[in-house]
C-alpha cells in the first residue's frame, strides 16, 4: 500500500470542514436557482425572490466566518490549510456578485429583463451545480477524476457567460438611446458574468486540490 494511502487509511475523518463546505455550496446553488427564479417571474413577484437571495447570501457569509474559526481551532484539516481559506472566499465571492446583481435589478429598478440576464443566470446556476457536485466528489479525497471533468464544465460556461455577456454590451450600445438604461443593463450584465468568473476561481481551488492529493 502507498504511503499516501496508508496516511489516507489512517487518518480521522472529517466532520467539520466537508459539511461546512457542503452547506455552503447547497445554498449556493438554491441562491442562484433563486435569482434565476427571479428574472424569469413577473414583476410584482420578483421582491420576494431579491429578499431570499440576501438571506441565502447572508447565511453563506456566516459559514465563511464560522468556517475561518474552525480553521484557527483545529490542528488537523482534509486538505491545505490555505486551499481551504481559498476554496470557501472563492465561494462566498459567487455568492457576493450574484446578490449584487440582485441588488442592482432591485436598486436600478430594471423592468424588462432581456435574454441576455435571464441566460447568464441559468449559466450561473449550472456553474454552482457543478461547484455542489465537485465538493461531494471532492470529500472523500478520491474522485478526482470526477472533480476534474466538473473544472472543464466550469470553464467551458465561463467562456460561454462572456460571450453572451459581450454581444448583450455590444447590443446596448447599438440599440439603445437612453443613456441611465445602458448604464443599469450593463452594470447588472456585469455583476452576472463577474458571477461566472468568481466560478472560474472556485474551480482553479478545486482543480488544485484534486492536482496535489490525486
Amino acid at each position: 500500500m502507498a504511503l499516501k494511502n496508508i496516511l489516507n487509511f489512517f487518518s480521522p475523518k472529517d466532520k467539520t470542514f466537508f459539511p461546512l463546505f457542503e452547506q455552503a455550496t447547497t445554498k449556493l446553488t438554491k441562491l442562484s436557482e433563486t435569482l434565476h427564479e427571479a428574472v424569469n417571474a413577473s414583476k410584482g413577484d420578483r421582491d420576494a425572490y431579491y429578499k431570499r437571495v440576501d438571506e441565502l447570501a447572508e447565511s453563506i457569509e456566516n459559514i465563511s466566518h464560522k468556517m475561518n474559526i474552525e480553521l484557527s481551532k483545529n490542528f488537523i484539516t482534509p486538505f491545505d490549510r490555505e486551499d481551504i481559506h481559498a476554496l470557501m472566499s472563492t465561494i462566498d465571492d459567487v455568492s457576493s456578485n450574484l446578490q449584487e446583481a440582485s441588488n442592482r435589478i432591485r436598486m436600478y429598478q430594471v423592468e424588462k429583463i432581456t435574454k441576455s440576464i435571464r441566460k447568464i443566470t441559468e449559466i450561473n446556476l449550472e456553474a454552482c451545480h457543478h461547484i455542489s457536485k465537485s465538493v461531494k466528489d471532492l470529500k472523500d479525497m478520491k474522485n478526482f477524476k470526477a472533480v476534474f471533468d466538473s473544472v472543464k464544465k466550469i470553464n467551458k460556461l465561463d467562456r460561454k457567460s462572456d460571450s453572451v455577456f459581450e454581444k448583450a454590451v455590444a447590443d446596448i450600445f447599438e440599440n439603445e438611446t437612453d443613456v441611465k438604461n445602458i448604464i443599469k443593463y450593463k452594470e447588472v450584465l456585469a455583476s452576472l458574468d463577474k458571477a461566472t468568473d468568481k466560478c472560474k476561481s472556485v474551480a482553479r481551488v478545486l482543480e488544485a486540490v484534486a492536482v496535489k492529493h490525486s
